[in-house]
């Protein structure tokens, strides 16, 4: 095991100083660190495919990046890898966790990427080496990965494994910058305390109607919504983060039941044109609640660029028939069952405090089960 600032020490001394990507919890020392670090630049990507289009263009400004990601986003990087850093012959330094190893216990979604991240990467024409899980080896690695860049112009991947690199300290973040709530008008209370995730899936819970489909997005809030209560009624999307709006237009286009899709701020902002496509065919039974914490909870609570968003505008400008933003929960439960007693599409900014429960679990139905399940529900007459 190596110290995130072994590592980071070494990258500076060689250039690299620009670091963006999606948080992973196996690199959360590293990112951590590198946000830390005042001397460092890390900028916080919505997807994969951005962060490598964010560095190139780093690159091109005279910048030596570094990208870092899991390896279930290297399928939201095999475009921009393969159209972009090819053809220009752009050269980036990949740091890749290896989720799903084979031998490894992981949770279901990364079985896959895990058999084939290096058979992914060597096809796609990316140098790949380990990254180094010992100090005396952090040199050596940093060089050969520089001299693979500098002989094929191309980006090369560092496959960091689980436990390699631990944190120097606490995260230490600059406060995210705020321009304004851009939201649309609605019940909440400015200064204070929003309540926690846990306590709007509460209330969820409390008001939706047993003939409603409920999608709750990947991370902690499909977990927590399990931990509160499993019902056939629940989709749990344990992986394909920021597919929930657009797996829950499918649904709602399909389907006379009414759907709720329970979105986090770091998913919806990973694939914001889905909102789009939620306008432009406006479903009158979707009900899309976007739980916005302003950090990625499940990796370390790095910021995401949340608090300079106001969803409920954007949703107006995509087309949503009707939006509202909550700071607290009586705003919240208003809110919400307005949006289940009238056409939608509709969109809630449920804005929350960071955290979630100590009890958390992980649903213990399989993939596999719960899509029959939910299968067999949207497909009975409600």
């Amino acid at each position: 095991m190596i110290r995130a600032g072994q590592f980071l020490d070494a990258a500076q001394r060689r250039g690299l100083d620009f670091y963006t990507g999606v948080p992973c919890s196996f690199l959360t020392p590293l990112i951590n660190g590198a946000i830390s670090r005042r001397e460092l630049r890390y900028l916080g990507a919505t997807s994969e495919g951005e962060a490598v289009g964010l560095a190139a263009g780093a690159w091109l400004a005279g910048r030596q990046p570094v990208v870092m990601c899991q390896n279930s986003g290297l399928g939201n990087m095999v475009n921009p890898l393969t159209s972009l850093c090819h053809p220009f012959r752009i050269p980036l330094l990949l740091v890749c966790t290896w989720r799903g190893r084979p031998g490894v216990k992981d949770e279901p979604q990364h079985e896959v990427m895990g058999r084939v991240t290096h058979d992914l990467l060597t096809v796609i024409g990316i140098s790949h080496r380990p990254f180094p899980d010992r100090p005396e080896e952090i040199e050596g690695s940093l060089e050969e990965a520089g001299k693979l860049m500098a002989a094929t112009e191309l980006p090369t991947a560092l496959i960091m494994e689980k436990g390699t690199v631990a944190a120097d300290g606490p995260l230490d973040q600059p406060p995210p910058a705020r321009h304004g709530d851009g939201a649309a008008p609605a019940d909440h209370t400015r200064g204070a305390r929003r309540p926690t995730r846990a306590n709007v899936l509460e209330s969820v819970l409390a008001t939706v109607p047993p003939e409603a489909a409920v999608i709750a997005g990947t991370g902690k809030c499909g977990r927590e919504l399990f931990t509160l209560a499993d019902r056939e009624q629940h989709f749990y999307l344990v992986g394909s983060m920021g597919c929930a709006g657009a797996l829950g237009l499918g649904a709602a286009l399909n389907t006379p039941r009414p759907v709720v899709v329970l979105d986090g701020d770091g998913a919806a902002l990973m694939k914001l044109g889905a909102m789009a496509t939620v306008g432009a065919a406006r479903p009158d039974n979707l009900v899309h609640v976007v739980i916005d914490n302003e950090v990625h909870d499940s990796t370390g609570g790095q910021a995401t660029v949340s608090a300079g968003v106001g969803f409920a505008r954007v949703a107006l400008a995509c087309g949503y028939r009707h939006a509202a933003v909550s700071d607290d929960l009586r705003g919240f439960a208003e809110a919400f069952s307005r949006a289940l007693a009238s056409p939608g599409p509709h969109l809630i900014h449920a804005r929350i405090s960071p955290g979630s429960r100590t009890d958390l679990g992980r649903p213990t139905v399989t993939p596999y089960e719960v899509a029959r399940r939910f299968r067999r529900f949207l497909g009975t007459a409600a």
